[in-house]
């Protein structure tokens, strides 16, 4: 067998609470493609900041070409050969295309001076030899996403990187771009390149891969070669586990229908979406990176505007046109995105508390802090804030308490539905425990609860039933009745049950 280009053993990495990476290896290896699969916070993106220098490993050791290599910076990868072509390109408009493949790296004159003649010449050449139809002194800006994919290719050909790494490089390409992709990775391979293919589409992965690797929970769970393995046993690998006894019991009478979407549709994000939440309900939403699930819920609740379709609360239309209107009518979000659209660092927690029922806690346009205290304290205690006090700075708190923080801030609300979109991303079991418990307890007492989740045991510990959607689209709406993982990921992932059979 070829020896591995670049090899990694042991590879561990936590941050607070977390676990990201625990006891890793892999080998890429020159001329193929090795697939990295895995659901959403299985690890993939941790282990790609470490190869790229972002992450600094607690354990384990780095070789390229048999040699051990430390990476502080991105840069020091660039140097010994390892580069990343990322779903949203990292380069910059305002630069020429030559100036983007060769930023860091530009050719020098006798007297130390870019070569800029020469620099155009040989970005014009690997453009050229790649086939792919692009001025290299026009500004980046005036190309679309798949030239610029294709740029960022040039570029890793142009630091003669012997590791590519390609994180779902098809998201926003057209079939056609995409066909032209593959093109180019074959180039690559017969390049002697080693290509790391970071993808959720198996027919992607099957098309081009030689070789596997499979992520769960940040650990290695199996390997091998794509040729000698089925989807359904990569599937198999993905899941591998069962939903137990660590989700609340539920005891919540469903109701009546409180929203109901219809044919909701959005010009770039999502088509045709249809759903109905009712009184005492969690209505989960599984699908894999890009299939519009968080771009729903935001036009659900007014941050940006549907082209089409309609919603009805409570047998009334409502047109939301901003998220005001939204809570107004008694819809809250909590975004995944909690650090930027969640909470106000730099402000204590009691006033990113009561922020939006700030009608309940003024007199006559005056603040009262006693009544912003009153509020923040009802809502937080429920949910077991760990904090020193209310007046602690929001910014300090670990990532689960800052989500109870802005569950507490919509609770005070006093909404007739909450949308929790990925309410236990990057946070540790016990406050995992807790949201699940606090969720149950929300149901239980009348409201409406969506859930958006990447994690399968959650979607299926805690919904009553599931929305799979795929690509902008719902492709199946099922009772949490006995449903298995393998079903949820087939759909997601767009899997026949002939082909996986």
């Amino acid at each position: 067998m070829t020896e591995p280009i670049l090899t990694l053993s042991g590879i561990s990495k936590s941050f607070p609470g977390v676990r990201a990476l625990n006891d890793v290896s892999l080998e890429l290896y020159p001329g193929e493609v090795t697939a990295l699969i895995g659901e959403n916070g299985a690890g993939k993106s941790t282990l790609v900041k470490t190869m790229t220098g972002i992450y600094q490993p607690d354990a384990g050791e780095i070789r390229v070409a048999g040699k051990i290599v430390t990476l502080p910076t991105a840069h020091s990868a660039s140097a010994v050969g390892i580069t990343a072509i990322h779903q949203e390109t990292v380069l910059f408009d305002e630069m020429t295309v030559a100036e983007n493949i060769y930023l860091g790296h530009a050719p020098r004159n006798r007297f130390g001076m870019i070569d800029w003649r020469k620099m155009r010449a040989e970005a014009r050449a690997t453009l050229d030899a790649m086939a792919a139809g692009i001025d290299p002194d026009i500004k980046l800006r005036e190309l679309g996403i798949a030239k610029k994919h294709l740029v960022a290719v040039a570029r890793a050909l142009s630091i003669d990187a012997a590791v590519v790494i390609m994180d779902e490089p098809t998201a926003a390409l057209s079939q056609k771009e995409i066909e032209e992709l593959y093109v180019l990775i074959e180039l690559l391979k017969q390049d002697g390149k080693a290509i790391l293919f970071i993808s959720h589409k198996f027919d992607e992965i099957y098309r081009i891969a030689d070789r596997f690797i499979v992520f769960r929970d940040g650990e290695q769970v199996g390997k091998g070669m794509i040729k000698n393995t089925t989807q359904s046993q990569i599937v198999q690998m993905m899941v591998g586990r069962a939903v137990d006894h660590i989700f609340p019991e539920r005891t919540a009478t469903i109701g009546e229908t409180v929203l109901e979407a219809n044919g909701l549709s959005h010009p770039t994000e999502f088509e045709d979406i249809s759903f109905a939440v009712s009184k005492g309900e969690i209505l989960g939403f599984y699908g894999l990176v890009g299939a519009g699930r968080s771009e729903v819920m935001q036009a659900v609740f007014g941050m940006t505007q549907p082209s089409s379709g309609s919603l009805v609360l409570n047998g009334q239309i409502i047109s939301p046109k901003s998220a005001a209107d939204a809570v107004e009518a008694g819809i809250v979000y909590v975004p995944e995105e909690r650090g930027k659209q969640g909470v106000i660092t730099g402000e204590p927690i009691f006033k990113n508390v009561s922020l939006p029922s700030l009608r309940k806690t003024s007199k006559s346009g005056f603040l009262r802090m006693a009544e912003e205290y009153a509020l923040a304290r009802t809502y937080t205690e429920r949910l077991d804030l760990r904090a020193s006090s209310l007046s602690q700075d929001v910014s300090t708190l670990s990532g689960g308490n800052q989500q109870k923080v802005v569950i507490a801030k919509w609770l005070a609300t006093l909404p007739k539905v909450i949308i929790l979109d990925e309410p236990t991303k990057g946070i540790d079991i016990g406050s995992k425990a807790a949201v699940h418990q606090f969720m149950s307890e929300l149901v239980a007492e009348g409201l409406s609860v969506i859930m958006v989740s990447s994690e399968l045991p959650e979607v299926l510990g805690m919904s009553d039933r599931i929305v799979v959607m795929r690509e902008g689209r719902i492709v199946d709406t099922l009772e949490n009745n006995g449903l298995q993982p393998e079903t949820l990921v087939r759909l997601a992932a767009g899997i026949a049950e002939e082909q996986a059979a």
